[in-house]
């Protein structure tokens, strides 16, 4: 590659980053450090959820160097996404959704730290099918991307080659960086303009794991005396090892099925009581917010 190319690709790739410039701002997280979020339309800013303090006000850091305020509107804990509103804040124009990624490809993460803008270039490392977290919330789509960036990045925007929104960035396990895509944020911005938070299941069981012999599942060692679990007749000593006909072999894995579709559903469980094996209709409630 001649040093004329590289030169037109660097300001190519400079060129995706200072489109979305404007679309970011910056705050400071619960945790004390520096997170971006970024306009996704109609004076609507998306941020990682857990970097966003539910007591304390927003305060966002602009390119233009002003600093504003900002208003909590809902948050997804299962989804990681927050979304908040600034009614001062001039409104950049929202980013245009991406086309489809595939391993491989190029992309450009965005920041702010103030009033600096923030960019990292990197590629698609996985690309694969659905999949839910940890709480129990559906991504639409698995793409963790081959990247080295800080905290600051965290909620920043991602772009493909041609400055789409491929999605928000977040870290995983061990800092891995991953994407909630757009469609996801679509679901849950949605869905927090309309209720302020989203519906989760709930058991209303504390839960401990166990492997003992050939037995893998969830023991019960708590019940909320107005929860659902209690209500169907589950009892302390119960291990859960399936949901639906599905195996369960953890805690991990029963509350992954707690996600919004679970909540005022009925969910057949398997359980040992006694060593020997019943199964126990739940309606699954929804989770208190708290």
């Amino acid at each position: 590659m001649s040093s004329f190319d590289l030169g037109a690709f660097s300001d190519a790739v400079a060129g995706i980053a200072e489109q979305a410039a404007p679309t970011t701002v910056s705050f400071v997280t619960q945790h004390g450090h520096t997170a971006t979020a970024f306009h996704w339309g109609d004076g609507f800013y998306v941020a990682a959820e857990e970097a966003v303090e539910p007591d304390e006000e927003l305060r966002l850091s602009l390119a233009s160097g002003e600093t504003v305020s900002a208003e909590l509107i809902g948050r997804d804990p299962s989804t990681g996404i927050a979304l908040f509103k600034s009614a001062t804040a001039a409104v950049a124009p929202a980013l245009e959704k991406a086309g489809p990624v595939r391993p491989g490809h190029l992309i450009v993460v965005a920041g702010r730290d103030g009033a600096s803008s923030l960019a990292v270039l990197g590629t698609v490392g996985e690309v694969g099918p659905a999949w839910r977290s940890l709480r129990g919330g559906t991504i639409d789509r698995r793409i963790n991307l081959a990247v080295m960036t800080g905290r600051r990045f965290e909620g920043g925007p991602v772009l493909d080659a041609w400055g789409g929104l491929v999605g928000m960035l977040l870290f995983g396990p061990r800092r891995r960086a991953l994407v909630i895509p757009y469609e996801t944020i679509e679901r849950t911005v949605a869905t927090l303009r309309s209720k302020g938070h989203v519906v989760r299941g709930y058991l209303g069981a504390g839960l401990h794991p166990i492997h003992h012999a050939d037995v893998q599942g969830a023991i019960v060692v708590g019940l909320d005396e107005e929860g659902p679990a209690k209500a169907a007749g589950i009892v302390l000593g119960d291990i859960v090892i399936s949901w639906n006909g599905e195996k369960v072999r953890g805690p991990r894995e029963l509350i992954r099925r707690l996600g919004p579709d679970s909540a005022n559903a009925p969910v057949t469980l398997g359980v040992l009581r006694g060593g020997e094996a019943r199964d126990v209709t739940v309606t699954i409630g929804e989770k208190p917010l708290s």
